[in-house]
């Protein structure tokens, strides 16, 4: 009688084992088998990351095997098993590897393909069709689209972390419970005496120091050092924490009437303002996002204040981004002046501090949650919705979305876009050219990690797509971008985002925006919250005082009361501080633990990957040292694979 060996490995995550009973069958060309119990005796079967063998024997010959099917049943109480892989030795001797990497709970089981990633197209056998079409039906059922709010893109339909398919949930609760972690962060600054005097303000700058972890020779040091200076605050907008809002000035806007008499003082190059407009030196950031917000009402005991200002910079002759006129509200006018450096010196202090308080508002909403968190969840419920797990494009995006439904669920349960490429939006902004801005290092390095993962995913594709037209008729394909397109960005074609994709290039630049934005774009936005936002006169992320009308009244002491109060200073300080930790069990990008493809082209482009990205590390640190202010969140061996924190 035919026997086969069957190698069964288990997770070794936290309660990945089980001690449940495990059965297997095998669906061959010829025929099934009978289940067989997979036991050894006198041996603790299924634990904790074990690798197990089984010898199973069956009564007629099954032909190609086409299916494994293993199914969980209670030994004593419903125990979760994870199962990485199984591999099978047919008789023949040959070798079939089976990815499976879930969760099989209750009383569950699976169906699993062999590894070899297959289009539709590619099946022909009635079983497989049946299996793939099962699989998404199944799938369709659990990953339900769901409004937030309104005006988001459409989010998972769960209320709760525990309310997820067990396959997206974070390995330990534990690991991502806000609350918790922002009580570790407060124990880790040394920063609880203070968390209860809200209301109660600082008395002067100094005087934030008392909650300040001074780190020598780091960033968030330099900051502190040097957050009052024009220099540092026009280097933010390059290379801090929202490096997507400035862009080249070629005409000022009627609603910021700033004139050449007003900033001479600041131009260096002995021309007017129109002058060196038109040589490329004047650049803006407009806040107009902001205008007609209301402020937060959470705390009755507090108002809260929001502004939207417009800042023109400089590039001078150093070749350095400096600003030299801030309009803290949209509409000119007497009671809105337009601040200058050459004003008193805490006027103008407080014109840059409303304008870093705005940055930060516009970074956490918009650059950091809408577009990398959000989006990424669109990306990964539409994934899961419509492309099987033998799908190729399945295979190559599974390890850019883990844990990112996870994470957002979790922050719409405790706390709480647009489509391009990397280098054209960088092109629309004017602010592309390495002669004329020379220390963007936000683009410099984002520009070599887009062009590794796209000739990454072009490579990929070019492996299982032979034509456009195979593009084209992938029905899976195309329901993947429908869903993102029609759910997740809700149909509105100002979000950017294609119906459907028709070529291979096409498809390409797609997959390279997914990735890019769960990983790389949003490293470049998350990792560096505690070193720029950790001095809280740099970052406020509230005001309490509403911005100035007139010139020439501001006060020190009216700076301090406008800045947070002692207890939300705390609190912002740890939501910074836990904002910035790599996960435990961080994949970085280029690392696929998880085997999901089998196949020697894909597992070779893998390798030319990583090694593309091992150069980029190399460049990127030879580029750093000896600078005072490293650019390091784009280097790769700092980039998570996926939003999960």
């Amino acid at each position: 009688m035919p026997s086969y060996t069957v190698t069964v490995a288990t997770g070794s995550q936290w309660f990945a084992g089980t001690d449940d009973y495990i059965y297997l069958s095998l669906v061959g060309s010829a025929g099934c088998s009978e289940k067989h119990l997979l036991d050894k005796p006198f041996y603790n079967d299924f634990e904790r990351g074990a690798v197990d063998s089984y010898d199973v024997t069956v009564d007629e010959e099954l032909g190609d095997i086409q299916l494994v099917k293993i199914e969980k049943r209670k030994y004593w109480i419903h125990d979760d098993w994870y199962l990485k892989y199984i591999t099978l030795k047919t008789p023949y001797g040959d070798y079939i590897e089976f990815p499976c990497y879930r969760w099989i709970t209750g009383e569950g089981e699976i169906v699993l393909r062999d590894g070899r990633a297959k289009l539709a197209c590619d099946d022909q056998i009635h079983i497989l069709k049946q299996h793939r079409r099962k699989e998404l039906e199944t799938r369709q059922k659990q990953y339900r689209w769901m409004e937030w709010n309104p005006g988001f893109p459409l989010s998972i339909d769960a209320k709760y972390h525990k309310d997820l398919p067990r396959d997206i949930q974070f390995d330990s609760e534990k690991g991502v419970d806000f609350v918790l972690n922002y009580s570790k962060a407060m124990e880790n600054l040394f920063i609880n005496r203070f968390m209860h005097m809200f209301q109660s303000s600082w008395s002067d700058f100094a005087d934030f120091e008392k909650i300040f972890v001074k780190i020598s020779n780091t960033i968030s040091e330099r900051v502190m050092k040097h957050w009052q200076e024009d220099l540092m605050f026009g280097y933010q907008f390059l290379n801090g924490c929202n490096p997507v809002l400035i862009q080249r000035c070629t005409k000022l806007p009627k609603k910021f009437p700033v004139t050449t008499e007003m900033v001479e003082c600041s131009l260096e190059r002995e021309l007017t303002l129109e002058q060196e407009m038109e040589q490329g030196n004047i650049f803006i950031v407009d806040f107009e996002l902001l205008d007609g917000i209301d402020a937060n009402k959470t705390d009755p005991c507090t108002l809260q204040f929001l502004a939207a200002p417009i800042c023109l910079l400089y590039k001078n002759l150093a070749n350095k981004i400096v600003p030299i006129a801030i309009q803290l509200n949209q509409v000119p006018g007497d009671k809105n002046p337009i601040f200058l450096p050459s004003d008193a010196k805490y006027d103008w202090l407080l014109a840059k501090i409303w304008v870093r308080s705005s940055d930060f508002h516009v970074h956490q909403t918009i650059t950091h949650l809408l577009r990398t968190h959000l989006v990424s969840e669109v990306f990964g419920i539409a994934m899961y919705r419509q492309l099987p797990a033998v799908h190729p494009i399945f295979k190559l995006l599974v390890a850019h979305v883990r844990f990112t439904i996870a994470i957002n669920t979790k922050a719409r349960e405790q706390l709480i876009c647009e489509y391009g490429l990397f280098d054209k939006a960088i092109k629309a902004r004017g602010m592309d050219s390495t002669e004329d801005i020379p220390y963007y290092f936000y683009r410099d390095d984002g520009l070599l990690v887009w062009e590794a993962i796209k000739t990454f995913t072009a490579e990929v594709v070019g492996i299982y797509y032979k034509s456009d037209q195979v593009v084209a008729e992938d029905q899976e394909l195309q329901d993947f971008v429908k869903d993102v397109y029609v759910y997740g960005m809700r149909g509105k074609k100002t979000s950017g985002f294609p119906k459907s994709i028709k070529t291979r290039e096409n498809l390409s630049e797609y997959l390279t925006v997914v990735i890019f934005t769960a990983s790389a774009q949003h490293a470049a936005v998350n990792f560096g919250q505690y070193d720029w936002c950790s001095w809280i006169p740099n970052a406020p992320p509230t005001m309490r005082a509403p911005p100035p009308t007139a010139k020439g009244v501001v006060t020190i002491e009216q700076i301090v009361d406008t800045l947070p109060d002692r207890g939300r200073s705390c609190w912002h300080l740890g939501a910074v501080w836990a904002l910035s930790q790599f996960q435990d069990n961080e994949l970085f990008l280029g690392m696929y633990p998880e085997e999901h493809f089998i196949e020697k082209p894909v597992k070779e482009a893998m390798a030319r990957f990583r090694k593309n990205l091992d150069t980029i590390v190399s460049v990127i640190a030879e580029r750093n040292k000896n600078k005072k202010l490293p650019y390091y969140y784009l280097s790769p061996d700092r980039i998570p694979n996926s939003v999960a924190i």
